[in-house]
């Protein structure tokens, strides 16, 4: 025992050790011993780690390898590899899961069946009236069961006597979020950063993670593009580059999940803190009142619930448990009856008449002029490598697609509308402009844009510069454009063309298709939908 308990130690202090020794017994290889130690539940988040390294640097070799030419039997190796890896990754993960509900799966103390059924099937009013209780206590407001809510929080201060934080971590939280976000970039791609496991910082870096691996992604889209305008024969160069940012997007997935359980590790902490005396007594307090309240406010619904619960708690075999899983029984009893079909206000949720796919393509043009142009914008993304294709179609015929760099699907949506949008204005000058596509976020995020004549109004959906660009020359003609949603993928022809074009984009830009095909492609696309336009009596 003692030997596996230094091999623990040591595998939990050396990154590469840990690496290897997982894709050792990944593969198959490993020894006995090590099999072992790599059970212990220390071990089970580090594992996750490592082969969150691993996984990106595996996609990177088969990636690296189909830019050389590798032949096929190599490709065929490296592919599987990834596929066992990416394999053991999930499996790492759901472990993980496991182990944490198992460490934090201590039994919390039940509370009354009637107040955990108000709180599922009335959530607005309850929590409405919590948050009174809480007020009138003198606590913040928040959710007990929210770690990251302000009444979690000033638990965790109180009982970590409010520490004096380092000078260091406070320069580093002052940061704007541009800042930290270079910080991170810093700490994957040069020298660990040790200020950010500290309690006070790790909540931000975990939630900016997802932007510094966004970064990573680009510098991977940007030398693959780099490889591709090189003739096979000539990428050495160019492939060592490539190489080098999957190594940095590599470092930055396994800092982002050690960042997510570092976090992970602090919310349980908070909870425990909640949960624990004295802010449990003040919170368990807090929660009688507001179903004190819930009696008072709403008896019709109180006198429903507490012959539910009754009801229920005469047969249920788990009553001596007090119920512990059931509110949601009861809860979705109440969800079926008329009074859970109106709204907590006391007033009857408006029926919506069903509608065909049909009615919702035309209806969202019957308000537009008669000459307004029309037309889909589309995209498509490969999300390792931050390519993005897009595609457009419009109702009076013409068609583009073209490729970008973005972050998430959004963002490339937003680059499809304003590709479009920006050709078909420079095409019908004088008339407005309308672009539908089948992304809520793309579309509100244009259209708060426009509306406030402003691109940073959708700074939260726009990262790279690619997008900003355009956003920003599509507000100049604001008053001519017009972005709607459009439910995708039912039938709508400019919808399906749009999507075509963007799919055919990306396999261009990735160079899975060559320029003379990805041109044949593109004709035929374009015979079906003008076929498509000749048989039918609107487009759109």
């Amino acid at each position: 025992m003692a030997v596996h308990t230094e091999l623990i130690r040591r595998l939990a202090d050396d990154f590469t050790a840990l690496e290897e020794a997982v894709l050792r017994q990944v593969n198959g290889v490993g020894a006995p011993e090590t099999a072992a130690a790599l059970e212990d539940p220390a071990l089970v988040g580090p594992v996750t780690v490592v082969l969150a390294h691993a996984d990106v640097l595996a996609r990177g070799a088969v990636r690296r390898a189909e830019l050389a030419v590798q032949p096929p039997e190599r490709l065929r190796r490296l592919r599987a590899q990834a596929r066992t890896v990416r394999r053991a990754r999930s499996q790492a993960e759901a472990r993980y899961k496991k182990e944490r509900a198992r460490r934090i799966g201590r039994p919390r103390p039940v509370e009354p069946l009637e107040l955990r059924v108000v709180r599922t099937a009335f959530p607005s009013s309850f929590h409405e009236l919590l948050r009174q209780e809480l007020r009138g206590a003198g606590l913040p407001d928040g959710s007990p069961h929210a770690p990251e809510s302000d009444l979690a929080r000033w638990a965790w201060e109180r009982a970590t006597d409010g520490r004096d934080m380092p000078a260091a971590v406070r320069e580093l939280l002052d940061r704007d979020d541009e800042a930290f976000v270079q910080a991170l970039l810093l700490d994957a791609r040069e020298e660990e950063n040790p200020l950010l496991p500290h309690d006070a910082v790790v909540e931000r870096w975990s939630r900016h993670t997802r932007t510094a691996s966004a970064w990573g992604r680009y510098a991977i889209g940007q030398a693959e593009r780099d490889v591709l305008a090189c003739p096979p024969t000539a990428r050495r160069a160019q492939l060592d580059a490539l190489g080098d940012a999957y190594q940095d997007a590599a470092v930055l997935a396994a800092r982002s999940r050690e960042a997510q359980l570092r976090a992970t590790d602090l919310h349980d902490r908070m909870q425990a803190c909640v949960a624990s005396a004295p802010f449990a007594e003040v919170v368990a307090q807090c929660r009688a009142g507001a179903l004190a309240r819930f009696k008072h406010s709403q008896p019709e619904a109180w006198r429903r619930v507490r012959d539910l619960t009754v009801q229920h708690q005469a047969d249920c075999p788990e009553r001596s448990d007090g119920c512990r899983r059931c509110h949601g029984t009861v809860a979705e009893i109440l969800a079926d009856e008329p009074l859970a079909g109106q709204q907590e206000d006391g007033e009857r949720e408006p029926s919506v008449p069903p509608s065909s796919a049909h009615d919702d393509r035309y209806a969202l043009l019957a308000d537009l002029p008669e000459t307004a142009v029309v037309a889909v914008a589309d995209a498509a993304l490969r999300e390792d490598a931050a390519v993005c294709g897009y595609g457009w179609a419009s109702e009076e015929g013409s068609t583009g697609h073209g490729d970008s760099m973005a972050a998430s699907s959004g963002e490339a949506e937003v680059i499809g509308i304003c590709a479009a949008a920006l050709s078909l204005l420079e095409r019908h000058q004088g008339v407005p402009v309308v672009l539908l596509c089948d992304s809520t976020e793309a579309v509100d995020a244009v259209d708060s844009a426009l509306r406030a004549a402003d691109p940073g109004a959708a700074h939260r959906t726009l990262l790279f510069p690619e997008s900003r660009q355009l956003l920003d020359r599509l507000v100049r003609h604001r008053d001519r454009v017009q972005v709607r949603w459009l439910k995708g993928h039912v039938g709508h022809d400019l919808n399906e063309t749009a999507d075509a074009y963007a799919r055919l984009a990306l396999r261009r830009a990735t160079g899975h298709v060559s320029a003379a095909m990805a041109r044949k492609e593109a004709a035929r696309i374009l015979r079906t939908f003008g076929s498509v336009q000749h048989h039918s009596p609107a487009a759109a």
